[in-house]
C-alpha cells in the first residue's frame, strides 16, 4: 500500500504547484515511509507516498509515459493489484514495453489498452488514478469491497483528490468544515459508502471509477455483487468455500515484502492463518503470526453474551497446532490512555469513531508488527460479513428494527441516542437525530440490495443484512483497519474481500448459511481441516476491549480535566449536568458502550482543537 493525491485545474497552470502537492503528498508519509513522487503538468498534478511490497527498487510512482518528447498518461496508485504479473504477459504481447517491476505501470499499460474497461481484469486491492494528457481526462479508481480508501474534492474549477482526508485538508482551497451530515455520521457509525465526514469531500465508492475533464464528472459502477440462484448443494458449498478462500490466501501472500498474519483466536484469522500456513510449507516457509493482548485481562476478564471468553487460551492453540512464528504483543492499560498514541490513532483516521480503546490498541498492535520487519499484515477481515458471524445479526429484535443493527444494539442494551453521543446536549442531539439518520440511511442502503424474485421474508432479510455489512459496516471496518496499519506503514490485505468469494457467499441460502445452527457454519466446516477443535468450537467473539479499572479511573480523571478547561471547545456540545453525573456513578462507565460515550466527547476536543475543524451546524 502507499498514498496517492493530486489536483485537476481547468484554469489554473499547474506545472507551479508543485509546493502545493509537495505538502499534500508530505501528509501521507506515513502511509509511505520507502519514497516520494511528484509528477506536475499544465492541468493536472500528481503526489505518491511509496511502500515497496512489489519491486522495491524500480516502483517509484508516479509512473508517466512519453511519447516523442510529450506525456500520454500518467499514473500512480495505493494498495497491490495482485495479479500484475499475469497482465503484464498479456500486454507485452500486445506490444507494451515495461522498465520496471511494479504494478503501477501495469496499470498505467492496462489502461492505455482498454481504457476505463481495465479495472475489470484488475485484482486485489487499489485506489489508483491515470491522467490521460491525450484526453486531458483524469481517471480514478476503487477496488471493488473499498479496501483502500479514495476521497475527493470537487472545486469552481476542478477537483482535488486523495488516499486521506488531511491530503486533501492540506490544500489551500479545502476548508476543514463539519457539517450536521458529517457529525451524524460520527454518531452513527453509518458507513454512508459515498459520504465523508468533511463538508464538500466525498468517498468514492467501492467498485466504481471516476472520470474528469473540463465538460464535467462522470462516476461508473464497475462491479457489485448480483442476485444468483444457489444450486450447489451443502458438500459442494463448503468445498466452493474452500476453495476460493485457499486461492485468494495464496493470491494474497504475494508480496516481495515480510508478511505476516494476524491471529485473534477466533475462526476467522485463524482460518487464515491455517490456510496460509498450508501454502508457506509448500516452499518451507512458517507463518508469522501477531496476536494482541492485555496485561492483567485474564484477571480482569468477565464473560458476557457477547464476549464469552478471552483470545489469548485459543491464539496458543493455533500457534501450538500450526507451529507459526509466533509474537505476542501484550498491551498495558496505561498505554491506552497515552496521549501521543491516541493523537496518532486520530491523525491516522482523521476523525474520531465510537470505537474508543479498540482505536488504540489496534494502533499500538500494528506499531509492534511494524517493528519486527514486516511489511504486510494479512487479517480476517469481512468474515462476519459474509458468513453473518455478528450476533446482533441473529437477534429477532436487534436485526428488524429498521435501522443497522450496531446501532440497534445499542438502542436495544443502553438505551443509546446513537454511538458514543450519550452526553451531548438534548438540544444538539434532537437537531441532528442520529438514531432518525442511521434508520433513513439503513432504508437507502437495503434498498440496493439485490434480489431474486420469490424470496421468502426470512431469506430476503438475512440478504439485506449481508448487503448493509458489506456496504456501509465494512466501509467503516476497511478504514478503521486500514487507516491505523497504514499509520504505521503496514500494508493490510483482507483475504475474506475475494470479490469471487463475496460474490458467492451473497448468494447462499439462509439454511445453508445456518446448516448446523452455529454462526459461521459454512466457513467452520470450510477450514476445519487446518484447525485445532478448540477453536473450530469457539463461539464468536469480537475484537478485544480491555477491562483493567486503571483505564477507567483515566478517562474519568480527562473527562474531569476537559469540564474544568472553559477553552475546550467541545464544552459547549456537551450536557455538563449528565456528564457529572455519570463522572459520580461508580457504574457509569462499566460497560464498553458506556465508555464510549466519554470516549468520543474526548477524541472529538482533541480534533476540534488540533485539526482546526469549524462545525457548520
Amino acid at each position: 500500500m502507499s498514498g496517492i493525491t493530486g489536483w485537476v485545474d481547468w484554469t489554473r497552470d499547474l506545472s507551479r504547484e508543485r509546493s502545493t502537492v509537495l505538502a499534500m503528498t508530505a501528509s501521507m508519509a506515513l502511509r509511505g515511509p520507502d519514497d516520494e513522487g511528484v509528477w506536475t503538468g499544465p492541468r493536472a498534478a500528481l503526489g505518491h507516498r511509496h511502500l515497496a511490497v512489489f519491486d522495491p527498487e524500480g516502483g517509484r510512482q508516479p509512473v508517466a509515459l512519453e511519447h516523442d518528447g510529450r506525456t500520454v498518461a500518467v499514473a500512480a496508485h495505493s494498495g497491490s493489484i495482485l495479479n500484475h504479473e499475469e497482465l503484464r504477459s498479456t500486454l507485452a504481447r500486445r506490444g507494451h514495453k515495461f522498465r520496471t517491476g511494479g504494478d503501477t505501470e501495469t496499470l498505467l499499460h492496462a489502461y492505455l489498452e482498454w481504457g476505463a474497461d481495465c479495472v475489470a481484469r484488475l485484482e486485489g486491492t487499489f485506489a489508483g488514478v491515470v491522467w490521460d494528457a491525450r484526453r486531458a481526462e483524469l481517471f480514478l479508481v476503487r477496488d471493488r469491497l473499498g479496501v483502500e480508501p479514495l476521497l475527493y474534492f470537487p472545486t469552481a474549477t476542478g477537483l482535488v483528490f486523495g488516499s486521506e482526508a488531511k491530503a486533501i485538508l492540506a490544500h489551500p482551497l479545502v476548508p476543514a468544515e463539519v457539517d450536521a451530515e458529517g457529525l451524524q455520521e460520527i454518531f452513527t457509525y453509518s458507513g454512508t459508502p459515498h459520504v465523508a465526514p468533511f463538508r464538500g469531500m466525498h468517498r468514492l465508492r467501492a467498485g466504481h471509477h471516476l472520470t474528469v475533464s473540463a465538460e464535467g464528472t462522470r462516476l461508473t459502477r464497475y462491479w457489485g455483487v448480483d442476485a444468483a440462484e444457489h444450486t450447489d448443494d451443502l458438500d459442494t458449498t463448503v468445498d466452493t468455500v474452500r476453495g476460493l478462500l485457499e486461492e485468494s490466501v495464496e493470491r494474497n501472500l504475494r508480496t516481495d515484502a515480510p508478511v505476516g498474519s494476524l491471529l485473534s483466536g477466533g475462526l476467522d484469522s485463524s482460518g487464515v492463518v491455517g490456510l496460509a500456513d498450508r501454502e508457506l510449507r509448500r516452499s518451507g516457509r512458517r507463518v508469522r503470526t501477531f496476536t494482541v493482548d492485555f496485561a492483567r485481562h485474564a484477571e480482569n476478564f468477565q464473560a458476557t453474551d457477547t464476549r464469552q471468553s478471552p483470545d489469548a487460551p485459543y491464539a496458543a492453540d493455533v500457534v501450538r497446532h500450526l507451529d507459526t512464528d509466533h509474537t505476542s504483543v501484550v498491551i498495558d492499560p496505561d498505554e491506552l490512555s497515552d496521549e501521543v498514541a491516541r493523537w496518532q490513532v486520530l491523525r491516522a483516521k482523521d476523525y474520531p469513531t465510537p470505537l474508543g480503546d479498540m482505536n488504540t490498541s489496534l494502533y499500538l498492535l500494528a506499531r509492534a508488527v511494524s517493528e519486527r520487519d514486516t511489511k504486510v499484515v494479512l487479517t480476517g477481515e469481512a468474515a462476519d460479513s459474509l458468513f453473518h458471524g455478528v450476533a446482533w445479526n441473529r437477534d429477532p429484535v436487534e436485526s428488524r428494527m429498521d435501522t443497522f443493527p450496531w446501532v440497534a444494539r445499542g438502542v436495544v442494551r443502553d438505551d443509546a441516542k446513537g454511538l458514543g453521543c450519550g452526553l451531548f446536549d438534548s438540544s444538539l442531539l434532537g437537531d441532528l437525530a442520529p438514531l432518525e439518520y442511521a434508520a433513513g440511511r439503513y432504508r437507502e442502503s437495503v434498498a440496493e440490495a439485490p434480489h431474486l424474485p420469490g424470496m421468502s421474508d426470512e431469506e430476503k432479510h438475512m440478504r439485506e443484512l449481508c448487503w448493509v455489512h458489506l456496504t456501509n459496516f465494512m466501509e467503516n471496518q476497511n478504514g478503521h483497519t486500514e487507516r491505523l496499519f497504514k499509520a504505521v506503514g503496514l500494508e493490510v490485505r483482507m483475504p475474506y474481500c475475494d470479490h469471487r468469494l463475496v460474490q458467492y457467499a451473497y448468494n447462499l441460502p439462509w439454511k445453508l448459511q445456518n446448516f448446523d445452527g452455529r454462526e459461521k457454519s459454512l466457513l467452520r466446516a470450510a477450514v476445519r481441516h487446518v484447525l485445532p477443535q478448540s477453536v473450530i468450537e469457539r463461539r464468536k467473539t469480537p475484537y478485544p476491549v480491555t477491562l483493567d479499572p486503571g483505564y477507567e479511573q483515566s478517562l474519568r480523571a480527562e473527562m474531569t480535566a476537559l469540564l474544568d478547561d472553559p477553552q475546550a471547545p467541545v464544552l459547549p456540545l456537551l450536557d455538563v449536568a449528565e456528564v457529572r453525573r455519570t463522572l459520580k456513578d461508580p457504574e457509569g462507565l462499566n460497560r464498553w458502550a458506556r465508555r464510549a460515550n466519554v470516549e468520543l466527547p474526548l477524541q472529538l476536543n482533541t480534533w476540534l482543537r488540533r485539526y482546526g475543524v469549524r462545525l457548520v451546524l
